[in-house]
């Protein structure tokens, strides 16, 4: 059976030791179609960002490129600006036909904490290659919002594969006509696209940008913090915004999209010669996002925005990215949004679940 591998294979490879954890993973870690990855115990703090290369293992490039290491048992700030490396509590021990990929949570995605997985040997973030056997760490980069962080919290995620799975774009015209993808048109080239919402139904809020001088984020405290001391509200009745060189947006898609059960999706990156933005940090669809089985009647698509070098001119309608879809290996025992914590199903315009809501 190719494709993702579904929440219940998940837990057959930690049964079986394909995937490793101290201390033990627990339940909810398991998603439907992904397992959260928890901090381990130190965090070193590094010159600059980097990857293993072949042949040789993060421990021996830590000590090229490390600065000081930081305690993690009682809470530490990751400050704005520089880069962490955390060992992870999991480990694995893939098959051959087994790949896998991580990405950022939504929640850490939202705060503009650039977070990606490196491992032993590896020549590529966030890609895991068939047969690794080894430790997993993560690479912590907060752009926006120095954060408060502890041992065993969930910042990133992985998704196994076996084989290729990827929906042709004739397979995806199919899968809409069978069960749409979104509530719209679907515009499909290289994936299922997306496109930015500036013309809301009711009022001129369009999205957030983040402030450039706040206090430290928590990452425990869930609803808590005053969106107005970290964000700015974008407003616009033109349908059109400025983006800023080095600012970082929170926007939604225009259109509500759904990933029925036997599907998983990914937002992949977008070409560069459309503008000079880049449109995602967590890009992880679960089957039963926006799935009326599961809660949801379409959900809209966060899209989480940093422009680039000069100011650049969005507008309504715009696509801005794309949505990949592949098969479930089998359907998830588990939906998302179906009797487990899924923070953003039937989401709109919506900041990180440590915020209380606007208003």
């Amino acid at each position: 059976m190719t494709g993702v591998l579904a929440s219940q294979q998940i837990e057959a490879m930690i049964d079986s030791g394909e995937i490793a954890a101290t201390p033990a993973v627990l339940p909810e870690q398991v998603q439907p179609a992904s397992l959260d990855l928890r901090l381990g115990t130190r965090a070193w703090r590094v010159r600059a960002s980097f990857l293993a290369g072949h042949g040789r293992t993060v421990t021996e490039r830590l000590s090229e490129f490390e600065m000081h290491q930081i305690d993690l048992t009682d809470g530490a700030v990751l400050e704005k600006g520089c880069v962490y490396v955390v060992p992870l509590m999991e480990s694995l021990s893939l098959p051959d036909g087994v790949t896998a990929v991580a990405n950022a949570k939504s929640s850490t995605g939202r705060l503009d904490l650039l977070t990606r997985t490196i491992t032993d040997g590896g020549e590529e973030f966030d890609r895991i290659a068939p047969g690794y056997t080894g430790p997993l760490y993560a690479e912590i980069c907060p752009r926006s919002f120095s954060v408060l962080v502890r041992p065993g919290m969930r910042l990133n995620q992985i998704r196994f594969r076996e084989g290729q799975a990827v929906l042709s774009d004739d397979e995806l015209r199919a899968l809409h006509a069978d069960m749409p993808l979104v509530d719209g048109e679907a515009v499909i080239d290289e994936g299922l696209g997306f496109s930015v919402d500036l013309e809301p139904a009711r009022g001129t809020l369009v999205g957030y940008r983040a402030k450039p001088h706040t206090g430290v984020i928590d990452l425990d405290r869930i609803g808590f913090y005053d969106p107005a001391e970290y964000w700015e509200e974008i407003r616009t009745a033109s349908g059109q915004i400025i983006l800023d060189p080095g600012a970082f947006y929170i926007l939604v898609s225009r259109e509500a999209v759904h990933i029925p059960p036997a599907y998983a999706a990914e937002m992949a990156p977008f070409l560069a010669m459309v503008g000079e933005f880049r449109v995602h940090y967590a890009g992880f669809f679960d089957p039963g996002f926006g799935h009326a089985q599961a809660g949801g009647a379409g959900s809209r698509g966060v899209l989480e925005v940093r422009c680039h070098e000069s100011p650049f001119v969005l507008e309504h309608g715009q696509v801005v990215g794309r949505l990949v879809y592949e098969r479930m290996a089998q359907v998830p025992a588990q939906l998302y949004g179906a009797g487990i914590a899924s923070n953003y199903q039937g989401q709109g315009l919506k900041l990180s679940k440590h915020f209380r809501a606007p208003g």
